[in-house]
């Protein structure tokens, strides 16, 4: 029989989008991280499709994106850093095809108990060509799934 201590979660991954919701989305993931006891992996993808769009791959542009999003994360990052509950931070930034990067370069290499990702605000004509990364995690992977609104 399971205990509460095997139902907790050891590994929490947050994916970020780098929209105005990340901040929510992030102090959340520490959250339930700290309640847990929980190593806290942060990830962002980089979406490779928008720069391929220009006809060439301007890989110039790649750290200035990351470091981009470094930044716009950092104070919650030193607050998860300071929890004394979070044993371990960390923040990855691939780039590459979002669905494929995410779960094939992150998820599938960190292995988490539970994904928090936001809930992005497509309109109905996008959701219907695009789908969503929150629909597509719910599909595609094993452990839990938090949807952030």
């Amino acid at each position: 029989m399971a205990t509460l201590n095997d139902m907790g979660y050891k590994k929490v991954f947050v994916s970020l989008d780098g929209t105005e919701q990340q901040d929510k989305v992030l102090e959340r993931a520490i959250v339930v991280a700290a309640n847990n006891n929980a190593e806290l992996i942060i990830g962002h993808v980089i979406d490779s499709t928008i720069l391929e769009t220009s006809g060439s791959y301007p890989t110039d542009l790649i750290p200035g994106l990351d470091k981009a999003f470094r930044d716009s994360i950092a104070g919650l990052v030193a607050k998860a850093k300071e929890n004394p509950d979070i044993p371990k931070v960390e923040v990855q930034v691939k780039t590459g095809r979002i669905r494929e990067t995410l779960k094939e370069e992150m998820l599938d290499v960190v292995k988490p108990d539970l994904v928090l990702c936001g809930a992005r605000g497509l309109s109905s004509i996008k959701y219907a060509l695009l789908g969503s990364i929150s629909t597509f995690l719910l599909r595609n992977t094993a452990c839990d799934i938090l949807v952030v609104k």
